[in-house]
Protein backbone atom coordinates (compact mmCIF):
# COMPACT_ATOMS: atom_id res chain seq x y z
CA UNK A 1 0.00 0.00 0.00
CA UNK A 2 1.10 3.31 -1.23
CA UNK A 3 1.37 6.63 0.72
CA UNK A 4 -1.44 7.84 -1.42
CA UNK A 5 -4.21 4.83 -1.27
CA UNK A 6 -3.04 4.77 2.49
CA UNK A 7 -4.50 8.52 3.10
CA UNK A 8 -7.40 7.64 0.85
CA UNK A 9 -9.06 5.14 3.15
CA UNK A 10 -8.65 7.82 5.89
CA UNK A 11 -12.48 9.11 6.83
CA UNK A 12 -12.84 12.76 5.38
CA UNK A 13 -12.22 15.37 8.68
CA UNK A 14 -15.16 18.22 7.87
CA UNK A 15 -13.45 21.63 8.25
CA UNK A 16 -13.98 23.44 11.48
CA UNK A 17 -16.72 25.73 9.27
CA UNK A 18 -18.83 23.28 8.25
CA UNK A 19 -19.42 21.44 12.00
CA UNK A 20 -22.94 21.88 12.87
CA UNK A 21 -23.29 23.44 16.56
CA UNK A 22 -26.09 22.71 18.40
CA UNK A 23 -28.91 25.60 18.22
CA UNK A 24 -28.77 27.91 20.91
CA UNK A 25 -30.66 27.36 23.71
CA UNK A 26 -32.43 31.00 23.38
CA UNK A 27 -32.23 34.13 25.65
CA UNK A 28 -32.30 33.49 29.23
CA UNK A 29 -30.43 35.72 32.03
CA UNK A 30 -29.59 34.61 35.47
CA UNK A 31 -28.77 36.95 38.68
CA UNK A 32 -27.44 36.79 42.36
CA UNK A 33 -29.88 37.64 45.21
CA UNK A 34 -33.86 38.14 45.19
CA UNK A 35 -33.16 41.42 43.77
CA UNK A 36 -32.06 39.74 40.75
CA UNK A 37 -35.34 39.01 39.84
CA UNK A 38 -35.29 43.24 39.03
CA UNK A 39 -32.11 43.24 37.16
CA UNK A 40 -33.38 40.35 34.97
CA UNK A 41 -36.49 41.63 34.26
CA UNK A 42 -34.73 44.49 32.97
CA UNK A 43 -32.27 42.77 30.99
CA UNK A 44 -35.03 40.89 29.39
CA UNK A 45 -36.23 43.98 27.58
CA UNK A 46 -32.80 43.95 25.87
CA UNK A 47 -32.83 40.25 24.86
CA UNK A 48 -36.42 39.97 24.05
CA UNK A 49 -35.78 42.88 21.71
CA UNK A 50 -33.01 40.87 20.22
CA UNK A 51 -30.36 42.70 21.57
CA UNK A 52 -26.88 41.86 22.64
CA UNK A 53 -25.76 39.87 26.06
CA UNK A 54 -23.89 42.49 26.67
CA UNK A 55 -26.46 45.58 26.96
CA UNK A 56 -28.78 43.37 28.72
CA UNK A 57 -26.28 43.16 31.31
CA UNK A 58 -25.44 46.84 31.36
CA UNK A 59 -28.53 47.64 31.66
CA UNK A 60 -29.86 45.28 34.20
CA UNK A 61 -27.50 45.97 36.68
CA UNK A 62 -28.27 49.57 36.19
CA UNK A 63 -31.55 49.34 38.04
CA UNK A 64 -29.20 48.09 40.86
CA UNK A 65 -26.85 50.17 41.02
CA UNK A 66 -29.97 53.07 40.71
CA UNK A 67 -31.78 51.97 43.48
CA UNK A 68 -31.09 53.99 46.63
CA UNK A 69 -32.72 50.99 49.07
CA UNK A 70 -29.99 49.02 47.97
CA UNK A 71 -27.27 49.67 50.47
CA UNK A 72 -24.91 47.11 49.00
CA UNK A 73 -24.88 47.72 45.41
CA UNK A 74 -24.46 51.97 43.73
CA UNK A 75 -25.80 55.08 45.34
CA UNK A 76 -27.00 54.70 48.90
CA UNK A 77 -24.30 51.58 49.43
CA UNK A 78 -22.51 51.29 52.89
CA UNK A 79 -19.37 53.40 53.29
CA UNK A 80 -15.75 52.07 54.32
CA UNK A 81 -14.55 53.15 57.94
CA UNK A 82 -13.94 56.95 56.64
CA UNK A 83 -17.71 57.40 55.75
CA UNK A 84 -16.10 57.08 52.00
CA UNK A 85 -18.85 54.99 49.46
CA UNK A 86 -16.50 53.52 46.77
CA UNK A 87 -17.66 51.50 44.34
CA UNK A 88 -16.48 48.23 42.23
CA UNK A 89 -17.57 46.65 38.65
CA UNK A 90 -16.63 44.47 36.31
CA UNK A 91 -17.98 43.40 32.97
CA UNK A 92 -16.80 40.89 30.40
CA UNK A 93 -18.17 39.73 26.98
CA UNK A 94 -18.56 36.90 25.08
CA UNK A 95 -14.78 37.60 22.64
CA UNK A 96 -13.08 37.96 26.12
CA UNK A 97 -13.09 41.90 26.12
CA UNK A 98 -13.38 43.13 29.84
CA UNK A 99 -13.09 46.08 31.81
CA UNK A 100 -13.12 46.77 35.24
CA UNK A 101 -13.24 49.86 38.09
CA UNK A 102 -12.23 49.61 41.41
CA UNK A 103 -12.78 52.54 44.66
CA UNK A 104 -14.62 54.47 41.78
CA UNK A 105 -16.64 57.16 44.10
CA UNK A 106 -19.05 59.78 43.22
CA UNK A 107 -20.53 57.66 39.99
CA UNK A 108 -23.78 55.90 40.16
CA UNK A 109 -23.31 53.89 37.34
CA UNK A 110 -20.05 51.79 37.60
CA UNK A 111 -21.05 48.54 35.63
CA UNK A 112 -21.36 51.63 32.58
CA UNK A 113 -17.95 52.88 33.55
CA UNK A 114 -16.05 49.66 33.42
CA UNK A 115 -17.78 49.00 29.85
CA UNK A 116 -16.28 52.06 28.91
CA UNK A 117 -12.66 51.16 30.38
CA UNK A 118 -13.15 48.06 27.91
CA UNK A 119 -14.61 49.78 24.61
CA UNK A 120 -12.32 52.96 24.93
CA UNK A 121 -9.22 51.92 26.30
CA UNK A 122 -6.09 49.64 26.10
CA UNK A 123 -6.37 49.02 29.46
CA UNK A 124 -8.68 45.96 31.50
CA UNK A 125 -9.04 48.21 35.11
CA UNK A 126 -8.87 51.41 36.21
CA UNK A 127 -8.69 52.37 39.95
CA UNK A 128 -9.98 55.59 42.48
CA UNK A 129 -9.03 58.73 41.06
CA UNK A 130 -7.73 57.85 37.31
CA UNK A 131 -11.50 56.05 37.14
CA UNK A 132 -13.31 59.31 38.36
CA UNK A 133 -11.20 61.30 36.27
CA UNK A 134 -12.03 58.83 33.10
CA UNK A 135 -15.43 58.65 33.92
CA UNK A 136 -16.41 62.19 34.00
CA UNK A 137 -14.50 62.50 30.72
CA UNK A 138 -16.71 60.30 29.56
CA UNK A 139 -19.92 62.28 30.37
CA UNK A 140 -20.86 60.66 33.58
CA UNK A 141 -22.24 62.92 36.17
CA UNK A 142 -20.79 63.03 39.80
CA UNK A 143 -23.19 62.71 42.68
CA UNK A 144 -22.87 62.34 46.03
CA UNK A 145 -23.10 58.29 46.97
CA UNK A 146 -23.73 58.44 50.79
CA UNK A 147 -27.78 58.85 50.91
CA UNK A 148 -28.94 59.94 54.81
CA UNK A 149 -30.06 56.10 55.51
CA UNK A 150 -26.04 54.93 55.09
CA UNK A 151 -24.92 57.99 56.93
CA UNK A 152 -27.05 56.99 59.84
CA UNK A 153 -26.21 53.43 59.92
CA UNK A 154 -22.25 54.36 59.25
CA UNK A 155 -22.73 56.99 62.33
CA UNK A 156 -24.17 54.48 64.35
CA UNK A 157 -21.44 51.76 63.73
CA UNK A 158 -18.79 54.10 64.36
CA UNK A 159 -20.04 54.17 68.08
CA UNK A 160 -19.10 51.16 69.09
CA UNK A 161 -15.96 50.24 66.46
CA UNK A 162 -13.18 49.34 66.34
CA UNK A 163 -9.87 49.77 63.50
CA UNK A 164 -9.42 46.27 62.78
CA UNK A 165 -9.80 43.94 59.85
CA UNK A 166 -12.84 41.83 60.30
CA UNK A 167 -14.13 40.08 57.39
CA UNK A 168 -17.56 39.56 58.72
CA UNK A 169 -17.61 43.38 60.07
CA UNK A 170 -21.30 43.76 58.95
CA UNK A 171 -22.73 41.38 61.50
CA UNK A 172 -22.90 44.50 64.21
CA UNK A 173 -25.27 46.01 61.72
CA UNK A 174 -27.70 43.25 60.57
CA UNK A 175 -29.00 41.75 63.54
CA UNK A 176 -31.69 39.38 62.23
CA UNK A 177 -29.16 37.29 59.92
CA UNK A 178 -25.66 37.51 61.35
CA UNK A 179 -24.05 36.16 57.58
CA UNK A 180 -22.90 38.31 55.19
CA UNK A 181 -24.44 37.87 52.35
CA UNK A 182 -27.59 37.26 54.06
CA UNK A 183 -30.95 38.75 53.38
CA UNK A 184 -29.76 41.79 54.66
CA UNK A 185 -26.58 42.29 53.30
CA UNK A 186 -26.49 40.50 49.52
CA UNK A 187 -23.46 42.94 48.64
CA UNK A 188 -22.94 42.13 45.19
CA UNK A 189 -25.25 41.83 41.77
CA UNK A 190 -23.67 39.44 39.40
CA UNK A 191 -25.25 38.85 36.58
CA UNK A 192 -24.96 36.47 33.43
CA UNK A 193 -26.79 36.83 30.06
CA UNK A 194 -26.97 34.31 26.88
CA UNK A 195 -29.13 36.48 23.61
CA UNK A 196 -30.31 34.74 21.25
CA UNK A 197 -27.49 34.00 18.96
CA UNK A 198 -25.85 32.23 22.55
CA UNK A 199 -23.12 34.84 23.23
CA UNK A 200 -22.62 35.13 26.85
CA UNK A 201 -21.65 38.25 28.87
CA UNK A 202 -21.62 38.83 32.55
CA UNK A 203 -21.22 41.59 34.99
CA UNK A 204 -20.11 42.12 38.80
CA UNK A 205 -21.53 45.82 40.44
CA UNK A 206 -21.16 46.27 44.61
CA UNK A 207 -20.58 49.03 47.10
CA UNK A 208 -18.19 45.85 49.03
CA UNK A 209 -18.12 45.08 52.28
CA UNK A 210 -19.82 47.43 54.94
CA UNK A 211 -17.36 49.55 56.98
CA UNK A 212 -14.18 48.04 55.30
CA UNK A 213 -10.74 49.62 55.53
CA UNK A 214 -10.32 52.39 53.66
CA UNK A 215 -9.05 51.10 49.61
CA UNK A 216 -9.88 47.55 50.59
CA UNK A 217 -11.14 45.70 47.30
CA UNK A 218 -13.12 42.24 47.02
CA UNK A 219 -13.77 39.87 44.31
CA UNK A 220 -16.46 41.97 42.82
CA UNK A 221 -14.13 44.03 39.53
CA UNK A 222 -11.32 40.92 39.84
CA UNK A 223 -11.93 39.17 36.24
CA UNK A 224 -11.61 35.25 36.88
CA UNK A 225 -12.66 36.22 40.71
CA UNK A 226 -15.84 37.63 41.09
CA UNK A 227 -16.88 36.89 37.12
CA UNK A 228 -15.52 34.91 34.10
CA UNK A 229 -16.53 34.23 30.99
CA UNK A 230 -15.82 32.20 28.17
CA UNK A 231 -18.31 31.43 25.42
CA UNK A 232 -17.28 27.96 24.45
CA UNK A 233 -18.26 26.87 27.69
CA UNK A 234 -20.04 29.16 30.07
CA UNK A 235 -19.87 31.90 32.72
CA UNK A 236 -20.01 32.12 36.34
CA UNK A 237 -20.00 34.85 39.09
CA UNK A 238 -19.51 35.10 42.93
CA UNK A 239 -20.89 36.89 45.82
CA UNK A 240 -20.30 36.88 49.52
CA UNK A 241 -16.55 37.60 51.34
CA UNK A 242 -14.56 38.08 48.55
CA UNK A 243 -11.18 37.57 50.41
CA UNK A 244 -11.54 33.86 50.52
CA UNK A 245 -13.03 34.04 46.48
CA UNK A 246 -9.99 35.89 45.33
CA UNK A 247 -7.46 33.35 46.87
CA UNK A 248 -9.30 30.06 44.87
CA UNK A 249 -10.13 32.44 41.78
CA UNK A 250 -13.26 31.42 42.17
CA UNK A 251 -15.63 32.22 38.71
CA UNK A 252 -12.53 31.13 36.46
CA UNK A 253 -12.85 28.01 38.65
CA UNK A 254 -15.91 27.07 37.93
CA UNK A 255 -15.69 27.58 34.53
CA UNK A 256 -12.81 25.36 33.95
CA UNK A 257 -14.55 23.05 35.69
CA UNK A 258 -17.68 23.62 33.45
CA UNK A 259 -15.23 22.78 30.65
CA UNK A 260 -14.45 19.19 32.38
CA UNK A 261 -17.34 17.92 32.06
CA UNK A 262 -19.24 19.08 35.52
CA UNK A 263 -22.67 20.84 35.76
CA UNK A 264 -23.11 24.73 36.46
CA UNK A 265 -24.48 23.45 40.31
CA UNK A 266 -21.60 20.69 40.90
CA UNK A 267 -19.04 23.17 39.75
CA UNK A 268 -20.33 25.71 42.09
CA UNK A 269 -19.92 23.34 44.61
CA UNK A 270 -16.33 22.11 44.02
CA UNK A 271 -15.43 25.70 44.27
CA UNK A 272 -17.19 26.23 47.26
CA UNK A 273 -15.44 22.96 48.54
CA UNK A 274 -12.19 24.31 47.88
CA UNK A 275 -13.01 27.20 50.07
CA UNK A 276 -13.68 24.61 52.76
CA UNK A 277 -10.65 22.59 52.98
CA UNK A 278 -8.51 26.08 52.51
CA UNK A 279 -10.53 27.38 55.47
CA UNK A 280 -12.26 25.27 57.54
CA UNK A 281 -12.63 27.36 60.50
CA UNK A 282 -13.16 30.53 59.04
CA UNK A 283 -15.78 29.51 56.45
CA UNK A 284 -18.33 28.43 59.06
CA UNK A 285 -18.89 32.13 59.59
CA UNK A 286 -18.84 33.68 56.27
CA UNK A 287 -21.15 33.20 53.43
CA UNK A 288 -19.73 32.67 49.69
CA UNK A 289 -22.32 32.14 46.61
CA UNK A 290 -21.34 31.06 42.80
CA UNK A 291 -23.70 31.22 40.07
CA UNK A 292 -22.94 29.76 36.81
CA UNK A 293 -24.37 29.57 33.22
CA UNK A 294 -23.83 26.65 30.74
CA UNK A 295 -23.22 27.08 26.54
CA UNK A 296 -26.50 24.25 26.68
CA UNK A 297 -28.57 27.08 29.61
CA UNK A 298 -28.16 24.89 32.13
CA UNK A 299 -27.43 26.73 35.30
CA UNK A 300 -26.84 25.98 39.35
CA UNK A 301 -25.55 27.67 42.28
CA UNK A 302 -24.11 26.69 45.59
CA UNK A 303 -23.41 28.57 48.66
CA UNK A 304 -21.15 27.69 52.02
CA UNK A 305 -24.36 28.87 54.03
CA UNK A 306 -28.14 28.79 53.59
CA UNK A 307 -29.82 32.11 52.68
CA UNK A 308 -28.26 32.69 49.21
CA UNK A 309 -30.52 32.84 46.45
CA UNK A 310 -30.70 33.79 42.52
CA UNK A 311 -32.93 34.62 39.69
CA UNK A 312 -33.68 32.96 36.68
CA UNK A 313 -35.13 35.08 33.39
CA UNK A 314 -36.40 33.14 30.51
CA UNK A 315 -39.02 32.79 27.95
CA UNK A 316 -40.45 30.24 29.99
CA UNK A 317 -39.85 31.19 33.60
CA UNK A 318 -39.15 33.98 36.34
CA UNK A 319 -38.44 32.36 39.10
CA UNK A 320 -36.37 33.19 42.18
CA UNK A 321 -34.65 30.01 43.59
CA UNK A 322 -33.30 28.70 46.94
CA UNK A 323 -29.44 28.15 46.33
CA UNK A 324 -28.13 24.78 47.91
CA UNK A 325 -25.37 25.25 50.29
CA UNK A 326 -22.92 23.49 52.45
CA UNK A 327 -23.66 24.04 56.11
CA UNK A 328 -26.52 22.52 57.43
Amino acid sequence: MNRRNFLGILPAIPSINHLEFAKPPGPMVISTWDFGKVANNQSWKVLSAGGSSLDAVEKGINIIEEDENNQTVGIGGLPDREGHVTLDACIMDHESNCGSVMGLENIVNVISVARKVMEKTPHVILVGDGALQFAVDQGFKKVNLLTPKSEKAWREWLKTSKYEPKMNIENQLYKKDPMPGGPDNHDTIGLIAMDAKGNISGGCSTSGMAYKMRGRVGDSPVIGAGLFVDNEVGAATSTGVGEEVIRCVGSHLVVELMRQGYTPEDACKEAVMRIVKKSPAKSKNIQVGFLALNRKGEYGAYALQKGFSYAVKTSNADIVIPGKYYYQ
